[in-house]
């Protein structure tokens, strides 16, 4: 079967090749992969700025399919499910982390598409208890979402709490910052997504999908616009997902002061300048979100499954695995939402 391969570290380094199919063994079953979305640590492995993968690997981690084999000590799961599964396929089990199954902060976490062959392919290998049954009325593609879905509802709703009326401020209108938003303004927040300039296709989409306040961070004023709405306090919740620092420093300001900063969105550097004065003075509670974990998912799939979030609608484009190039290059251009891949064309 063919597949996308990161063949070695650095620019590019990415082939499609033939690989061998899968074979279901223990507690591992074998998905017909349907969608895989792209997602930026996909680029930014393409681009050489990601040094988690193991190389050779087959990307690809956000994904939803259909069980064709099981293993000898799969008890829940059966051929035929329409599924997705977490990125986690391996993890020591013997941590603290392990033990709460907080699995995104296991340090010997093996994730798929990562350490291990992930989506962008036929067929993929995943481990019984990273497995949750789709929804009968969510489709395949609106399933393939549900990994970076559960990232948010991680971020929006296990490391902060959404309270009715609630002002939620969310930074950066990519993928993520959309769903988020979503998330927020489901959980019952008053939401105000900002952008800049260059993302007002991005805005204006996201008001399209019924996010109440969307704006142009450099064409209006936020400022005035956040305390506002909030009486001169500030947002209750500030959700990060651009990794900008000018914009995280920008909003640190207008949080409310006992108010929740979520860091969703990755810095490109390690260390970066941070407006510690306003988390001081503010008594902001500063929170790092990373990855998701097994009741994320549970979180997400019920929104999609009550349709108080779309994801269907985010995917802009879809690609064989054979234009896995064209696809790539359509994320990095920055026009698209989101990209699928899709496997098993015939």
């Amino acid at each position: 079967m063919k597949a996308v391969v990161k063949t070695a570290p650095g620019y590019d380094q990415m082939e499609l090749l033939d690989i061998d199919k899968p074979k279901a063994f223990d507690d591992k079953v074998v998905i017909q992969v349907a969608f895989t979305g792209i997602c930026g640590s996909d680029i930014h492995t393409f681009k050489g700025e990601y040094k988690n993968p193991k190389t050779p690997v087959v990307l690809g981690h956000e994904f939803s399919g259909t069980i064709v084999e099981v293993g000898p000590d799969v008890k829940e799961y059966k051929v035929g499910d329409r599924v997705v599964s977490e990125t986690t396929y391996e993890t020591c089990g013997e941590c603290r982390y392990c033990k709460e199954r907080d699995y995104n902060l296991c340090s010997n976490r093996k994730g798929i598409g990562t350490q291990v062959n992930g989506s962008m392919t036929d067929f993929v290998l995943a481990r019984e208890e990273s497995l949750h049954l789709i929804p009968d009325n969510v489709s395949f593609e609106a399933a393939a979402f549900s990994e970076p879905l559960a990232c948010t509802t991680h971020a929006v709703m296990e490391k902060t709490h959404v309270n009715d009326g609630d002002v939620v401020l969310v930074i950066g209108p990519g993928p993520i910052g959309i769903l988020a938003a979503q998330v927020a303004q489901a959980e019952g927040g008053n939401v105000i997504l900002s952008g800049i300039t260059q993302d007002k296709d991005r805005l204006e989409f996201a008001k399209k999908l019924g996010i109440q306040h969307t704006i142009d961070s450099q064409a209006e004023d936020l400022e005035a616009f956040v305390l506002g709405l909030t009486d001169g306090y500030g947002a209750d919740i500030v959700i990060d997902a651009s990794g900008a620092v000018p914009a995280v420093n920008q909003a640190l300001k207008l949080t409310a002061k006992k108010g929740d900063f979520v860091q969703l969105g990755l810095f490109a550097k390690s260390v970066v300048e941070i407006d510690t004065e306003s988390i001081i003075q503010r008594e902001i509670n500063y929170i790092g979100s990373r990855s998701q974990k097994p009741s994320s998912w549970d979180k997400a799939l019920k929104l999609l499954a009550e349709e108080k979030v779309d994801t269907e609608t985010m995917i802009t484009k879809v690609y064989p695995v054979s234009e896995w190039r064209e696809a790539f290059e359509a994320v990095m251009g920055g026009e698209e939402i989101k990209v699928m891949i899709q496997s098993n064309i015939d």
